[in-house]
């Protein structure tokens, strides 16, 4: 069976993220007042076959904790919907 993983990593709250911080203080120059905080992360989709969603899931989160996602500065969620 045919899955799509949805796939967000995000920098953890408590670190400080440079991309996100000139993001937002260029907002204002740019015209978009009251952008208080911007944090850039990433986004993938990715397209799995497995017999079921349990081993799909399974095998997204390994994938997250050993390959996509650095554990010790970033965090991650994902959906896993049918094909």
């Amino acid at each position: 069976m045919k899955f799509k993983a949805e796939i967000n990593v995000m920098p953890l709250k408590e670190l400080l993220d440079p991309q996100g911080k000139t993001v937002a203080r260029n907002m204002d120059h740019a015209g978009f007042m009251g952008v208080e905080d911007v944090r850039i992360g990433k986004h993938m989709e990715i397209m799995i076959d497995a017999p079921d969603e349990v081993t799909a899931r399974e095998t997204i989160d390994q994938a997250c904790k050993k390959f996509l996602a650095n554990m010790i500065m970033e965090s991650y969620s994902f959906e896993i919907k049918p094909a």
